[in-house]
C-alpha cells in the first residue's frame, strides 16, 4: 500500500480511502474539493534500518524465482491456503500487486505500509513485529487446480503438471485441510515475525479472499543445534537426510524448476509444491520396540545411519543381508520405497507441527506438514506417494489428512508482481 501527495489535503494511503469508503474498489472522497477518485501509485520497499544492520536476516522478496523454495530451511512456517471470493480477474490481479508490495516490505523487515497515525483509523499494520529483524523471512505464493475454473477465463492457461492430488491409500484426507485457490507458505526464524507476515497478507485479502486453512510449524532452531545437523521429527528420526543439495544450479534445473518441456511458458523459474497434512500416531509409536521403530525408517535413529551402518551420509546399499540372508534394510521400511532406485528426487521442505491435544481422543494432535517441491510432480512426487502408500511399514503409525498440490509462481521482478507471467 502507498502514500499519495496531495497539495491542500492530508496524505492518505489507498488503505484509508477504502476504509472509509467501505468499499473494496475505487475509493470516493468528498473533501473540500469536492467528490476525487484516488489511485494509488506503487512504491517500492527498501531495507529496513534493522535490515541493514544485519544483512543475513534479510533475503530479498524480488528475483527470477521465489525464495522459500531452495532457501536453506527456516526455523518457523506459517502456511495457509485462500479462497478467493471475487469472480473478478481485475480483482484479483490487484490483490497479488498489493501482496507483492507488502511482502517486498515485510521481508525488508518494514511494516506493510507506511502508518498515517490517524486515531480514527486502525493502524495500518497490525504491529506484533515492530522493532524485530527480517529474521530470513521469506513468503512464497502457489495456485491450486481449482484457481483455473471458468471464473478468470485462464482455464487454457491451467499447466499439465498440476492435476488434481490423487487418493492414496489409506488415506483420511479432510477437505477442511486440503486444497485451495492460493497458497502461501511463510517461514522465518522467528514464529512471530513469520505469524504477523501471514496475519497482515489475510488482513489485505478481505473482500477478495478468505482463509480456507492455516497451521503453522517448527524445526529445531539453529542456537539449539549450531551445527545444523539433519532435523529429527517428532518421532525422533532424521528428517531429510537424502535431500538433494539445492543450491547446486544444475540439481535445482533437474528436480525443482518446472521448464518447457511440461510447463507452459508463464511457469518459466516457478515450480510445484506438494503439501500433506500427516497426523502421527503419537501414542503408539512411543509404545514400540527401538528395534521396529528402527526397522520402520531402515536407519538407526540416534545416528541416522542406514541400518549396518555408522555414518548418516552412507550409501544405503539396499541389497545387503545378514548372516540368515535376510535384508538389513527392510524392503517395505520407508527408507527403502522413498529412495525409488535413485530415479526419482524431491526437494523436502517439511517441518513438525503440534495441536496441543485431540479433545475427542485425550491425545496428542501432532505430525508432519510435509511439504516438497519438483519440476513435475506427475512423474516425482505422486509415483513415490503411491509406493509409499501401498507397503510403507510406517503407515501403521500415521495418516494423512491434509493434502494439496500447487503451482508455486515464478519470482517477481521490481516495478512487477507476482503472477504477472500469467495475469
Amino acid at each position: 500500500m502507498n502514500r499519495q501527495t496531495e497539495t491542500s489535503e492530508k496524505k492518505l494511503t489507498r488503505r484509508d480511502v477504502l476504509k472509509m469508503a467501505g468499499i473494496g474498489g475505487i475509493g470516493l472522497l468528498v473533501g473540500a474539493g469536492g467528490m476525487k477518485t484516488f489511485f494509488p501509485q506503487p512504491t517500492q520497499a527498501e531495507p529496513s534500518a534493522s535490515a541493514a544492520a544485519s544483512k543475513g536476516d534479510y533475503i530479498p522478496f524480488y528475483g527470477k524465482n521465489q525464495a522459500g523454495i531452495i532457501t536453506p530451511m527456516q526455523d518457523f512456517i506459517s502456511m495457509a491456503a485462500f479462497n478467493l471470493t471475487t469472480s473478478s480477474l481485475a480483482d484479483v490481479r490487484k490483490l497479488f500487486q498489493s501482496w507483492t508490495l507488502a511482502s517486498a516490505r515485510m521481508t525488508a523487515g518494514q511494516p506493510v505500509d507506511d502508518e498515517i497515525e490517524n486515531p480514527h483509523l486502525p493502524p495500518v499494520d497490525t504491529g506484533e513485529s515492530i522493532g524485530l529483524a527480517p529474521m530470513k523471512l521469506t513468503i512464497t505464493f502457489g495456485l491450486g487446480a481449482s484457481f483455473f475454473d471458468d471464473r478468470f477465463g485462464l482455464k487454457s492457461k491451467k499447466p499439465a503438471p498440476l492435476v488434481d492430488m490423487p487418493r492414496f491409500n489409506s488415506d483420511e484426507i479432510n477437505p477442511d485441510w486440503s486444497e485451495g485457490d492460493i497458497v502461501v507458505q511463510v517461514c522465518a526464524d522467528d514464529p512471530q515475525v513469520a505469524f504477523h507476515a501471514m496475519r497482515n497478507l489475510a488482513r489485505i485479502a478481505r473482500g477478495k479472499a478468505v482463509l480456507h486453512w492455516m497451521q503453522e510449524g517448527f524445526q529445531r532452531t539453529a542456537s539449539a543445534d549450531p551445527s545444523g545437523s539433519t532435523p529429527r521429527n517428532l518421532l525422533g528420526f532424521k528428517d531429510g537426510t537424502n535431500n538433494p543439495i539445492a543450491s547446486e544450479p544444475k540439481l535445482a534445473d533437474e528436480i525443482v524448476w518446472a521448464n518447457s518441456a511440461e510447463s507452459p511458458s508463464w511457469m518459466t523459474g516457478g515450480t510445484y509444491m506438494a503439501m500433506r497434512r500427516i497426523r502421527m500416531r503419537i501414542e503408539v509409536w512411543d509404545r514400540s520396540s527401538l528395534e521396529d521403530q528402527e526397522a520402520t525408517f531402515g536407519r538407526h535413529r540416534h545416528s541416522g545411519a542406514p541400518i549396518g551402518k555408522s555414518g548418516e551420509f552412507d550409501d544405503l546399499e539396499l541389497g545387503r543381508k545378514d548372516s540368515t540372508g535376510k535384508p538389513l534394510i527392510a524392503p517395505n521400511s520407508h527408507v527403502a520405497l522413498a529412495h525409488m532406485d535413485g530415479k526419482v528426487k524431491i526437494l523436502r521442505r517439511s517441518y513438525s507441527y503440534s495441536n496441543g491435544m485431540d479433545v475427542k481422543t485425550g491425545q496428542i494432535n501432532a505430525g508432519l506438514l510435509f511439504i516438497c517441491f519438483n519440476r513435475d510432480p506427475r512423474k516425482q512426487f505422486i509415483p513415490m506417494q503411491q509406493k509409499l502408500a501401498s507397503a510403507d511399514r510406517l503407515n501403521e503409525y500415521i495418516t494423512h489428512v491434509g493434502s494439496g498440490l500447487y503451482a508455486c509462481l515464478p519470482g517477481a521482478r521490481e516495478g512487477g508482481y507476482i503472477g504477472d507471467t500469467l495475469f
